[in-house]
């Protein structure tokens, strides 16, 4: 994939970590089941993003209401293709994206900051459709990773950066199947 839209992320042979945001009343009863369970909505499209920048620009940190918790998900890379094999890119027609049980969409990566980059990062919609294959038989763990999201946001406020970087995730190049990465750049 061009430099500019690069999957980056924390992953090993198996498995692939993406994050959301979560009220306690969704992330407490799935961190004590180890999967998703009511009242995680099983009915309407969730968003998973391998970037952590990326949701904690959106989740101000955990601050955002409704966004109090996160949750590092980690998802079998077989789920994780066949997402992004299913996905329709956000800008491809409405009937296109009406019909897609994954959409993708990119947004441009932040830094520890928050200031937009000038590359990319990959935000990912599982469907109503995939939406119980997801918490069903891709996620393999969560993890609250919300006392190190506070940590960090900590350090970044008081000036040390430093400090907070060598706290977030070891992300790097995550290496998308040739033929799932030009459906991702130029859709279906």
């Amino acid at each position: 994939m061009p430099v500019q839209h690069q999957v980056r992320a924390d992953y090993d042979a198996e498995t692939i970590v993406v994050y959301q945001a979560y009220p306690p009343a969704v992330a407490d009863p799935a961190l004590s089941a180890e999967r998703f369970v009511p009242p995680f909505s099983f009915t309407r499209m969730t968003w998973i993003k391998p970037s952590f920048l990326w949701l904690m620009h959106r989740s101000n940190w955990a601050r955002k209401p409704g966004q109090e918790r996160v949750l590092a998900v980690r998802i079998t890379r077989e789920g994780w293709h066949e997402a992004l094999s299913r996905a329709v890119l956000t800008t491809a027609g409405p009937e296109a994206v009406d019909r897609a049980a994954v959409h993708v969409q990119w947004d441009p990566e932040r830094s520890l900051r928050g200031a937009a980059l000038n590359h990319y990062s990959i935000q990912v919609g599982i469907g109503r459709t995939l939406i119980r294959r997801f918490a069903d038989e891709w996620v393999v763990g969560l993890t609250d990773v919300t006392p190190t999201v506070r940590r960090i946001a900590g350090l970044v406020q008081t000036g040390q950066a430093s400090k907070a970087q060598r706290l977030l995730p070891p992300e790097r190049e995550y290496p998308v199947p040739p033929e799932i990465a030009r459906r991702l750049l130029v859709g279906s």
